[in-house]
């Protein structure tokens, strides 16, 4: 549905961003296993102080989050690729709006994406698609 399989993994991503998408894998996958509240806990301390992100700021961080990852490049690895994806803009300084909801329209499906500019990048769906349960957007270092 909104993710690519892993036959159409992204081509083109740098050396460098590789290992570094590779490094924040297995952070990502671990902080995929905790419960929603610990995970906003732990992003609400990373995004501190972070720029928001730009489109391809976050395009960028989640094709690289596919490349090197089957896991994520998969049907069900929206929450792995969704934090690495984050977790990897927030080594540029840059942090996107990491989101967690639900589709609008039957059947009911849970999701989890990373925004730019109010709109979800790399899902292929329109705008309004989704309906956001838990958002981390990027912050000040004061909370604001």
């Amino acid at each position: 549905m909104t993710t690519p399989s892993a036959l159409e993994r992204p081509t083109g991503v740098s050396f460098a961003r590789r290992q570094a998408a590779r490094f924040l894998l297995l952070p990502a996958l671990a902080l995929s296993l905790l419960p929603p509240r610990r995970i906003r806990a732990v992003l609400e301390l990373a995004c501190r102080g972070a720029t928001p992100a730009t489109t391809g700021q976050a395009q960028a961080a989640r094709d690289a989050m596919c490349a090197v990852s089957l896991r994520c490049a998969g049907p069900k690895g929206c929450l792995p690729r969704s934090l690495g994806a984050a977790l990897l803009c927030r080594l540029s300084g840059a942090w996107p709006t990491w989101c967690t909801g639900v589709s609008v329209v039957p059947p009911f499906n849970a999701h989890a994406w990373i925004e730019a500019d109010g709109r979800p990048v790399g899902e292929g769906v329109p705008d309004d698609y989704f309906t956001r349960l838990i958002a981390v957007a990027p912050r000040s270092r004061s909370g604001r």
